[in-house]
């Protein structure tokens, strides 16, 4: 096994030009498209090959401690592959490009031994195969973490915390209602209250479709918060059918001022910081 994994690093090493120049024929085919720029590919392609080489030396198993500057730079390639938007199949074949040249080179380097010919084109493919797969893999990983935090960006404006009034907080909220958008809920409006000093927070329900026991307990822990702060809550929003829903779940909502209308909420606030609003007479 030692023998034929430094004779496949020689034979790289040895075809390194030609192979790194068919790859690039290759992935200018499969990828020239525009969305990664020439030198870009070339720049990866050889540092991929320049790292590899040494690796070889000691073994095929990826996951060896020689190949975990390959390992990492492949995680690079594919978490940028990610923010880019290239799909899973395009991040791979940038690996999966490299087979065709490096089989080239492996048949021009032992045409005359058909026995080390197959045994080293076998070991090109199954770390070839690792190596993409290690590519794919750490790609859904990336792309994962994208989502996630596209997520976390659309549940914070989402959930805008809005300074109607000094004193007064209003948050509009439209969409279901979970326990992870609980959480983010709770903590803009809680630190908003902080910032602005507001003494009453209304939490505006118009826009969220449905209210079932896991909603309305959220809502509960959430006015809970603000109360803990020293601030008042007032739900708005409560229309017809939404009053039947909670009745019939037995949802307790005593001690939470409830409103049908965000205007009637904010009648309420104006209230509770003795102010009036009236209008200027004329001239």
């Amino acid at each position: 096994m030692a023998h034929k994994t430094v004779h496949l690093a020689d034979v790289v090493a040895a075809s390194r030009q030609d192979i790194l120049s068919g790859w690039l024929n290759q992935l200018q085919a499969d990828l020239g498209d525009g969305r990664i720029a020439a030198s870009e590919l070339t720049s990866q392609a050889s540092e991929l090959l320049s790292l590899s080489v040494p690796a070889m030396k000691v073994g095929t198993d990826i996951a060896a401690e020689p190949w975990a500057g390959v390992r990492k730079f492949l995680e690079a390639v594919s978490a940028s592959r990610a923010i880019q938007g290239f799909s899973s199949t395009e991040t791979a074949t940038f690996v999966f490009s490299l087979k065709k040249p490096l089989f080239e080179a492996i048949r021009r380097s032992l045409v005359k031994d058909p026995e080390a010919l197959a045994d080293t084109t076998w070991e090109a493919t199954e770390l070839i195969d690792a190596l993409g797969m290690h590519t794919i893999a750490t790609f859904q990983k990336s792309r994962e973490a994208v989502i996630a935090r596209q997520q976390e960006d659309m549940l914070e404006l989402s959930t805008p915390v809005v300074k109607v009034w000094d004193g007064i907080l209003a948050l509009p909220m439209i969409g279901t209602l979970d326990s992870a958008r609980t959480q983010i809920v709770m903590e803009s409006l809680l630190e908003r209250i902080v910032e602005t000093g507001s003494e009453v927070a209304i939490i505006d329900i118009t826009g969220v479709p449905t209210v079932d026991t896991l909603v309305a307990q959220h809502l509960l822990k959430t006015v809970t918060a603000i109360r803990l702060m020293g601030a008042d809550c007032v739900i708005s929003g409560i229309r017809p059918q939404i009053a039947q829903t909670i009745v019939h779940l037995g949802v307790d909502l005593k001690g939470v001022t409830t409103k049908a209308t965000l205007a009637d909420a904010l009648a309420v606030a104006f209230d509770r910081l003795n102010l009036t609003v009236s209008k200027r007479r004329p001239a």
